[in-house]
């Protein structure tokens, strides 16, 4: 902190990496060996991120937007198909649908868990539902057995959005693993990043296949093999795929940020701790505890700024932390509060009041394997300082 106790010298960043020397001795040493492209670093971090998540089969690709994408169309859905997700969510998770050529249906939250609730999914299954694209908001599981016996029932597809679920775990089963898709994020401010980039894991090794195949124009398997020393590979188009692959230099990145990555999570934890700790007492809502059953993955720590118990506004809030040099994030604006998907759709955010209330009163505060003990300090001193 400054010499007046009130502001940090250095503007902290939310959501900063921790890069350490051997992520840039990974990337210098790709680049040396001339593999800049999807080739065999790629292919190692498909493998590793796949055991690390006891999965059948994974594909890497250029983000979480891109896994959701294929996954849509790995699946089968036509156009037209209704797909149930959240409304608190990026909108990347509803883009996704759109540019599937589907339809997305909105199913309000659980207010505490803040992930999407079992029997609003049941009020909106039509005749014309195929799919539920759940997201593990946060880093805290939806409730997975209630969700896959509802989908079992009704026959439908289930697409995790696990962007915040790396490490987490329901019932002793990673998330990514319950439906016939997973999908994961890297990017730069999720708990392993690459810069940009995905993976998506799949039950069985013709959708892998498929999805790779989609993922790189369409091209035939091992078309990236073309350029080494295996001898020239013939590849053929086999359908009018996308440029959706990830890069050797980004692998590299997630390789060493995989082999870190227990280590990274014990750091968040402790972070959590901390602030649930230092903020028992102040007039905020404080995430919902950790059920024993589950593993969060500490992705985000929300909390929630009521005008009525804080005395100030959200957007107050997020004002007064800017001013005392403290980075944080609004995760999210329910989707229905975006004028394209009212004027697309007829959304209102009042029709999804759970996540309408969270969406107006949501605060993520720092938490990052990166943050020093002081740095979480200054967070708190922040924020106590607001609030009465």
């Amino acid at each position: 902190m400054t010499q007046d106790n009130s502001r940090r010298n250095e503007f902290l960043v939310f959501g900063s990496p921790r890069i350490e020397d051997d992520e840039i001795a990974a990337v210098s040493a790709c680049m040396q060996s001339g593999w800049l492209g999807t080739g065999p670093k790629v292919a190692q971090f498909e493998e590793e991120f796949r055991a690390y998540k006891r999965a059948s089969h994974a594909v890497a690709v250029n983000s979480c937007t891109a896994a959701l994408h294929l996954s849509m169309l790995v699946a089968g859905l036509k156009p037209g198909d209704e797909v149930i997700t959240t409304p608190l969510t990026f909108c990347a998770t509803v883009n996704a649908i759109i540019h599937a050529g589907l339809t997305p249906v909105l199913a309000d939250v659980e207010p505490t868990t803040m992930n999407i609730s079992p029997s609003e999914i049941e009020r909106r299954i039509t005749p014309r539902t195929r799919a539920i694209l759940p997201v593990h908001f946060a880093g805290r599981p939806c409730d997975m057995d209630a969700l896959m016996t509802i989908a079992r029932r009704h026959k439908l597809k289930v697409i995790e959005d696990c962007a915040h679920a790396i490490e987490t775990t329901y019932h002793g089963q990673p998330t990514g693993s319950f439906g016939d898709f997973g999908c994961f994020s890297f990017y730069v401010t999720k708990n392993i990043v690459t810069g940009e980039g995905g993976m998506v894991l799949t039950r069985n090794e013709e959708d892998a296949a498929r999805t790779k195949m989609l993922a790189l124009h369409g091209m035939s398997k091992d078309a990236w093999k073309r350029f080494g020393d295996e001898g020239y590979r013939h590849y053929y188009v086999q359908e009018c795929g996308f440029k959706y692959n990830m890069m050797d230099i980004q692998a590299a990145i997630g390789l060493q940020q995989l082999k870190r990555i227990e280590e990274y999570w014990g750091m968040r934890e402790r972070i959590w701790q901390r602030y649930n700790q230092a903020f028992a007492k102040l007039p905020l809502t404080l995430p919902a505890p950790v059920a024993p059953d589950i593993r969060h993955a500490y992705h985000l720590y929300t909390v929630l700024v009521d005008q009525e118990q804080c005395g100030i506004s959200r957007d107050q809030f997020l004002n007064a932390m800017t001013a005392s040099n403290i980075g944080v994030g609004v995760h999210y604006l329910s989707i229905p509060e975006h004028p394209y998907y009212q004027s697309t759709y007829g959304w209102r955010p009042e029709d999804y009041p759970a996540a309408m209330r969270i969406g107006r009163q949501t605060v993520s505060l720092p938490i990052s394997a990166k943050l020093t003990d002081q740095d979480v300090e200054d967070v708190i001193h922040a924020i106590t300082g607001i609030l009465p």
